[in-house]
């Protein structure tokens, strides 16, 4: 008797569905953060609550050493919310501010991860680069 017929169109489909079961799932990979991208979303996490334009502008100088303008950082922070990575939400309007609301900012489950991935890779880069650089970083 003749072996049973076998349709190859079916067990290729079948490989191809165990196969997609089986394979590991990779991380995600986010867009790549430029390094002021990477401390306005730090100083943002830092501020918490009170995360508004010149609070972030302050704690930029303060940590980073880095001074910017309004216009530099409104534009990093537009960036970043039309990324996913930021929500904005105004506050109520303030007399000292003339009456203007303070614009505040948290960063979102995707900036999280975004940001993680951009240390991971700063902390690969350093690793054995102290003795090159004359001793310990930081």
């Amino acid at each position: 008797m003749p072996p049973p017929f076998i349709d190859l169109a079916k067990t290729t489909d079948l490989f191809y569905i165990v196969y997609m079961k089986t394979r590991k799932k990779e991380p995600k990979r986010y867009d790549p953060l430029g390094e002021f991208e990477t401390l306005v979303l730090m100083a943002i996490l830092r501020l918490g609550e009170d995360a508004y334009g010149m609070r972030i502008r302050v704690e930029l100088e303060q940590r980073a050493g880095r001074s910017s303008s309004y216009g530099a950082l409104y534009t990093t922070l537009d960036r970043l919310e039309q990324k996913g990575y930021l929500s904005s939400s105004t506050g109520d309007p303030t007399p000292e501010r003339g009456g203007r609301a303070k614009k505040y900012f948290q960063v979102k489950a995707p900036g999280e991860a975004a940001l993680k991935q951009a240390l991971a890779a700063t902390r690969n880069m350093v690793r054995g680069l102290e003795p090159l650089l004359g001793g310990t970083l930081g």
